[in-house]
C-alpha cells in the first residue's frame, strides 16, 4: 500500500498537473498556503516558488509532496481534490459496492471489504468512464487515507492489476 506521499512521487505528471491546477483555481488560500509550507521546508521564501512559471512550480511542488515530511500535507491535498473536484467518480464507486455516500461521496466509516469479484467489477466499470490516471490515484489514495489499514481485497487488485500500477 502507498502512503500518500508514494502517490505524489509516482503521480503522473498530467494528473498532477490537474490537482494543482484546481487548487489554483478553486482553493486559492490552500494553494497559496501549500506553497508557503513546501518553501519553508527548504528554506525558501513562498514568493520565489510562486513567480516560477506554472508548469515548473507545479513540477517542484509534486517533487516535494512527494517526500515523507509531507505526508500530512499529501494526504489533505489528495482528499480535497478528489471530494471536491472528481466526487461523481466516488459516488460512481461507492455506489457500485452498495456503498451508502454522501452527496460528495464521502462515508462516514469504511465498511468491510467487498468480494475480489465485485470489486474488479466496479474498478473496471471506473475506468470505462472516467479518466484512467484519476482513477488510479482515487483507488490508492482510498487505501492509503483509511485509518484501518484499508481493505485486503483492494490491496491485492492494486498490486496485481495492471491498469492500477503508479
Amino acid at each position: 500500500m502507498l502512503s500518500p506521499h508514494e502517490i505524489f512521487a509516482r503521480m503522473p505528471a498530467p494528473c498532477a498537473e490537474q490537482l494543482f491546477a484546481f487548487l489554483h483555481e478553486k482553493e486559492k488560500r490552500l494553494y497559496k498556503a501549500t506553497i508557503e509550507t513546501l518553501a519553508k521546508q527548504r528554506k525558501l521564501r513562498g514568493i520565489f516558488i510562486e513567480r516560477r512559471p506554472r508548469p515548473e512550480r507545479h513540477a517542484w511542488m509534486r517533487d516535494a509532496l512527494g517526500k515523507k515530511v509531507n505526508h500530512g500535507v499529501a494526504a489533505q491535498l489528495l482528499q480535497i481534490w478528489l471530494v471536491a473536484a472528481h466526487s461523481g467518480m466516488l459516488c460512481d464507486f461507492l455506489d457500485s459496492l452498495g456503498i451508502p455516500h454522501d452527496d460528495n461521496g464521502t462515508i462516514e466509516s469504511v465498511p468491510e471489504a467487498p468480494t475480489r469479484e465485485k470489486l474488479s467489477e466496479a474498478v473496471t466499470a471506473l475506468f470505462a468512464k472516467h479518466d484512467p490516471e484519476v482513477v488510479t490515484v482515487y483507488l490508492h489514495a482510498f487505501q492509503a487515507l483509511d485509518d484501518e489499514g484499508g481493505w485486503p481485497t483492494l490491496d491485492a487488485l492494486l498490486a496485481e492489476d495492471a491498469r492500477l500500477k503508479m
